[in-house]
């Protein structure tokens, strides 16, 4: 079920919040029993510290968080997440002098605790229920927090149930929802309908390769997203060693993360045309695989040579990108887990971007920073072309310098854009160990980053 905030209720205990250099006027102005209990418990305030209040007959009464000072606060976000898996079960309400962005990011925080990954094994009760604080938009968090949880729970399935007919599946109930409309081309009929590069990397699957397409909205600038969908990625003939393989059911993460922001963009009805486009295959060995030096022809007549086929998350996506550029549209977006270069350049906790557009980069920092979805512009360096140009076909998937992998994957998708106004995300997908509302396992990057960016690059 989406997270929702509890509903009001006259019952529901104090969650105050307090900052280190506050604690002795907060302390001061409590019950004396409140003080005395808090001072006998060394409670300072510092970050992640909670102490339960007592009622003068002993009950519960509440809790206090340490919210520290802001050079402890910098090293983190969801603080308030941190402590909520700690508090007595109950619905509590939220006490504190945080407004604005601040307030959202821990409200959202809040709900995100929450989360469970449950497919598979019981992973307990939630204890915690929290009313949504005054002077936030609810329903947006809530529709947040709903993408968030849906990318997630795509992310975490195996490819055992998350292969390409279940990304499928998962889109069309989507747009099922939100009364979207959604069609697939699949198998062979992807060669009829000129998708060739997506058809040549899923060939090999135990599933046939497919084109998903989810459209909703009937007026306002038009949106197109377009997440990779690998399902499961081996490497193909250029196989994976098993130290690489192991998260590889995360190469959907891209197609997972489009999807939840989907959810968010229609359930908030936000008006403008949405459009998403996901290439969903498995890249597998079999007879029928695409091999190295292979030249294979994208949809949109540039050539590309096979010198990886391990790099094949931007040979779907070209079809893909390709598709969309023949509509007119206001900005264009992909997603993808593509290179362990970006992991290599910025960490697993950062979603780095690419753009020509200095206002749309502008916006999306920004907005990341609101949102607690840090994003860092990397550069489209034009020097760079060169390297993926192997001179016996138009493009090279995969140079072999080894230098600047990042830049030339998104030096390579953009040629497929047609000189639109466009963003890639080269995000990782996937939290590394248990943090405040991250639990370990699949995460969205740079969904609420563009959300809060849509206002200004579109002018909603």
């Amino acid at each position: 079920m989406p997270p929702r905030f509890a509903a009001p209720d006259t019952a529901a205990l104090p969650f105050h919040v307090v900052d280190e250099s506050a604690l002795d006027d907060w302390r001061t102005a409590r019950p004396p029993h409140e003080a005395a209990w808090l001072k006998a418990n060394g409670f300072g305030a510092g970050l992640g510290e909670l102490a339960v209040l007592p009622d003068p007959a002993g009950g519960l009464a509440g809790a206090v968080a340490g919210y520290g000072a802001a050079p402890a606060r910098a090293r983190g976000r969801f603080h308030l997440a941190g402590v909520a898996g700690r508090l007595p079960a109950g619905i509590w309400r939220l006490e504190t002098d945080l407004e604005g962005a601040a307030l959202e990011a821990e409200a959202l925080g809040l709900l995100l605790s929450g989360y469970r990954f449950d497919r598979y094994r019981d992973q307990g009760p939630v204890r915690a229920a929290f009313q949504a604080p005054s002077g936030i938009d609810a329903a947006r968090v809530e529709a947040v927090a709903a993408g968030e949880v849906l990318t997630r729970d795509l992310i975490n399935t195996p490819a055992s149930d998350m292969g390409p007919e279940a990304l499928e599946q998962a889109a069309f109930a989507l747009a099922a929802r939100h009364g979207a409309t959604a069609r697939a081309v699949r198998g062979e009929d992807l060669l009829s309908q000129n998708f060739p590069l997506i058809h040549a990397v899923g060939r090999a699957g135990p599933q046939a390769p497919r084109l998903i397409e989810l459209t909703w909205g009937y007026g306002g600038p038009r949106l197109t997203l377009v997440g990779k969908g690998v399902c499961f990625d081996t490497g193909g003939l250029n196989l994976k060693p098993a130290s690489s393989m192991g998260l590889m059911k995360k190469d959907m993460g891209g197609a997972a993360t489009v999807l939840g922001l989907a959810e968010t963009i229609m359930a908030l009805g936000l008006p403008l045309r949405l459009r998403v486009l996901i290439p969903a295959v498995e890249n597998s060995v079999s007879a029928t695989s695409f091999r190295p030096q292979d030249i294979l022809t994208a949809r949109n007549g540039l050539t590309v040579e096979i010198n990886n086929t391990d790099a094949e998350g931007r040979l779907v996506l070209a079809d893909a990108l390709a598709l969309a550029a023949e509509q007119d549209s206001d900005l264009m977006i992909s997603m993808a887990t593509l290179t362990g270069a970006a992991r290599v350049a910025v960490g697993p906790d950062i979603a780095p971007f690419y753009t020509d557009d200095e206002a749309l980069a502008g916006a999306l920092s920004e907005a990341g920073e609101r949102g607690a979805d840090p994003a860092w512009r990397m550069p489209f360096h034009a020097p760079y072309e060169a390297m993926i140009e192997p001179g016996i076909a138009d493009l090279d998937n995969a140079p072999k310098n080894g230098f600047a992998g990042s830049i030339t994957a998104a030096l390579f998708l953009r040629r497929f854009t047609a000189g639109a106004r466009y963003a890639h995300f080269d995000i990782y997908g996937w939290q590394p160990s248990d943090a405040p509302a991250r639990p370990k396992g699949g995460t969205g990057q740079g969904a609420r980053a563009i959300l809060g960016a849509l206002p200004d690059a579109l002018g909603l």
